[in-house]
C-alpha cells in the first residue's frame, strides 16, 4: 500500500468517526431537550416492572422466616436456614430432585433438536403454499392450552381409549410410573416443535441463495448443503437457545406434571414444582415452599452460568 492510499484510508475513517460522533452529539441533545416524552413513555413500563417484578421479590424473606401471615414479613421470627436444612434433609429430596432433573434432561435431549430439524426440512420445500399448510398444521398444537392437551392425553390413553383399542389391549397408561416421562416428554415435542421452528425458519431466510447454488454446482449433496450453508445461518440462534434451555433445566411448570398426575404414578411424576404448590397452597407452609422454590432458582442460575461458559469455550467464545 502506497503513502497516499495510507493517507486516504486514513482520512476517511477520521471522516466516519468525525460523524458518528456527531450523530451521537445530536441525538443525546434531543433526548435533553424532550426528556418528558421520554419519561412519559417509560414511566409506566418501568412502574409495572417494579411493582410485579421487583417488590414481590421481598417475599423471599419468608424462606428465612417461621412466616405467619397475620404478624407478617416484618413481624415474624427469623430463622435463617432451617427450611433450607429440612428440604436438603429430607428423605425425599434426591427423588423430587432426579424427577425434576430426569424430565428437564430428557426433554431438553430429545425436545431441542427436533425444532431444528423441522426447520430445516421446511426449508428444503419449494412450494410456497404447500410449505404454509405444513407450517399452519405444524403451529396450531401451540395454542392448545395445557390443560385441554393433558386432558386430550388421558382421553387418548385411557383404557377405553383409541390407543388401546388400536393395539387391541387395555392398558391404563396414565397409571404406569415408567410411562409417565415418555407421556410428558412426547406430548410437549408435539406441542411445541412446530412454534419452536418458527426462529429457525426465519434465521434460514437468510441463508445466502448465491452460496446454495454454487453447492449446488459443485455437486454437494444435501447434508453438505445444510453443512456450508444452512447451519452457520442458524449456529448463533441455536447456540442461545440451547444456553437459555439448559439454564431452566429446573423450571418446569407444574401445571402440565399435576395436571398428568395420578395416585399410582406419583413416584415419577412429583417434582420439586408440584411439591411446592402442594406445600405452600394445599398444606399452608408458606416458609418452607418458599425456602424449596428459592433453592430451585439458585440452581437454576448456577446451571445458567455453567452451560453459558462451557458452550462459549466450545463456540468460539460466543454465548449470551
Amino acid at each position: 500500500m502506497t503513502a497516499g492510499s495510507a493517507s486516504f484510508f486514513k482520512e476517511r475513517n477520521s471522516s466516519k468517526s468525525y460523524k458518528e460522533n456527531e450523530r451521537m452529539r445530536k441525538t443525546l441533545l434531543y433526548v435533553r431537550q424532550h426528556w418528558q416524552l421520554y419519561v412519559i413513555f417509560l414511566l409506566p413500563a418501568l412502574l409495572l416492572t417494579l411493582i410485579f417484578r421487583y417488590i414481590p421479590m421481598g417475599g423471599i424473606m419468608i424462606a428465612f422466616q417461621d412466616y405467619n401471615p397475620i404478624r407478617g414479613i416484618l413481624g415474624s421470627r427469623w430463622v435463617g436456614f432451617k427450611y433450607f436444612q429440612r428440604f436438603l434433609s429430607s428423605p425425599d429430596f434426591l427423588k423430587y430432585l432426579a424427577n425434576t432433573l430426569k424430565l428437564s434432561v430428557f426433554g431438553l435431549l430429545w425436545g431441542f433438536p427436533v425444532p431444528v430439524l423441522l426447520a430445516l426440512l421446511l426449508n428444503r420445500i419449494q412450494s410456497q403454499g404447500i410449505k404454509q399448510k405444513i407450517q399452519t398444521v405444524l403451529y396450531l398444537p401451540n395454542f392448545i392450552s395445557v390443560i385441554v392437551l393433558c386432558g386430550l392425553v388421558r382421553i387418548v390413553l385411557s383404557v377405553t381409549g383409541p390407543l388401546n383399542h388400536l393395539m387391541g389391549t387395555q392398558i391404563n397408561f396414565m397409571t404406569m410410573p415408567g410411562a409417565f416421562r415418555t407421556i410428558y416428554i412426547m406430548s410437549g415435542i408435539w406441542q411445541g416443535a412446530g412454534w419452536g421452528s418458527i426462529m429457525y425458519t426465519a434465521a434460514l431466510s437468510g441463508a445466502s441463495q448465491e452460496l446454495r447454488e454454487a453447492a449446488i454446482m459443485d455437486g454437494a449433496n444435501i447434508l453438505q448443503q445444510i453443512q456450508v450453508v444452512e447451519w452457520p445461518a442458524i449456529k448463533d440462534m441455536v447456540v442461545i437457545q440451547f444456553i437459555l434451555q439448559a439454564g431452566n433445566i429446573m423450571s418446569i411448570g407444574f401445571e402440565k406434571a399435576y395436571a398428568l398426575q395420578t395416585d399410582l404414578n406419583l413416584s415419577s411424576s412429583e417434582i420439586i414444582a408440584t411439591y411446592v404448590y402442594k406445600k405452600g397452597l394445599l398444606d399452608g407452609d408458606y416458609s418452607f415452599s418458599t425456602a424449596v422454590g428459592l433453592f430451585n432458582t439458585v440452581i437454576n442460575v448456577i446451571l445458567l452460568i455453567s452451560v453459558n461458559k462451557i458452550v462459549e469455550k466450545m463456540n468460539d467464545g460466543k454465548g449470551l
